[in-house]
């Protein structure tokens, strides 16, 4: 992936630190006075980060990926970044269960996604979006279902037993139980590809907003550190047991469109798949997960808190862009 035009003092200066060989980065501060999760610096930079442990970025040593000093600016934004969640997301402190058994945390999650009451971005796009508005959609997603599952599977070799074993189920259906044209990251291609979008792995990162990054920083924040685990499945969980009906939704409204079943078998996949996944995520992986380990089940409901509270943010942006007539990207053609 092209390196990203900067936005910011700080993200200036690692991406031109990046050009060059691993070495010690002298960057500027982040701007306190910006909102964290709307700061395009900060959430960019933290992504310019992030992506060294992916996919890597076009002309940039590997090695960078552990350089000292890009760790320590790395944890500087990263400390931001989870100030802002642990305030957005305060409601998860007062939902853990006193005895979190299987039974209490699978409830739990069940309870916390079924009240989930953010914008619905997705009965939009079914009903009342364009063409451009999907496409603009598209691109939004894109950041991530490019590397759909790619996070989560980071908890793999961080898990023993059941909640191991659930994780993998999970994780086998996402990438296509081995089938390359079958993976969830290659459907989704299919339907870049249908609405005209560049399918460049990365393609829309220097047209999307702070709050998209971040929705993609969230869950490299728990993947990338063990002691994360737990919120990395509750974000799991979040996303699979919210899935269904908004992909049915977008399907339909594809389908509305023009879409064929090339372009909407993406969302179709979904709403079948995630049916499954929702159960298996809250039960066998995040119930056991607790029951294991009961001192995680804090964590473990602050990941699905993050989850859903950080894309209704997201969502609400985009739709209200969508409804003054407005575009809801920096920039885009």
């Amino acid at each position: 992936m092209k390196p990203p035009a900067p936005r910011g003092p700080v993200s200036t200066a690692l991406i031109s630190a990046l050009a060059r060989a691993p070495h010690d980065i002298a960057a500027p501060g982040f701007d306190t006075s910006q909102p964290a999760l709307t700061d395009e610096d900060l959430q960019l930079s933290l992504f310019v980060m992030y992506e060294l442990a992916y996919r890597g970025w076009d002309g940039v040593d590997d090695a960078w990926e552990w350089e000292p000093s890009l760790i320590r600016l790395r944890t500087v934004a990263e400390t931001r970044f989870e100030a802002a969640l642990r305030e957005l997301a305060a409601p998860y402190r007062d939902e853990v269960p006193s005895e979190p058994t299987a039974t209490a945390i699978a409830r739990t999650l069940v309870a916390m996604t079924e009240n989930d009451d953010g914008p619905s971005l997705s009965g939009y796009l079914r009903g009342r979006g364009t063409l451009e508005q999907f496409r603009e959609f598209a691109a939004h997603r894109s950041v991530y279902q490019r590397r759909e599952a790619d996070p989560h599977t980071f908890a793999i070799p961080r898990l023993a037993g059941a909640a191991k074993a659930a994780l993998i189920e999970i994780q086998i259906d996402e990438y296509g139980n081995g089938r390359a044209p079958h993976m969830h990251q290659e459907l989704f291609t299919n339907t870049m590809t249908a609405l005209g979008l560049d399918t460049t792995y990365g393609a829309y990162v220097d047209v999307v907003p702070a709050l998209t990054l971040a929705t993609n920083n969230l869950m490299s924040l728990f993947a990338l550190h063990r002691r994360r685990r737990g919120s990395l499945l509750g974000h799991l969980a979040a996303y699979e047991m919210t899935s269904t009906a908004p992909n049915r939704a977008y399907g339909n409204g594809l389908r509305r469109l023009g879409g064929d079943a090339d372009a909407t078998r993406f969302y179709d996949e979904h709403v079948e798949a995630d049916a499954v996944h929702e159960q298996v995520a809250a039960y066998d992986m995040c119930g056991v997960f607790c029951a294991e380990e009961p001192e995680r089940a804090a964590d473990v409901l602050f990941g699905a808190r993050c989850a859903l509270a950080l894309d209704a943010l997201w969502a609400g942006a985009v739709l209200d862009a969508f409804e003054r007539g407005e575009s809801s990207l920096l920039g885009f053609a």
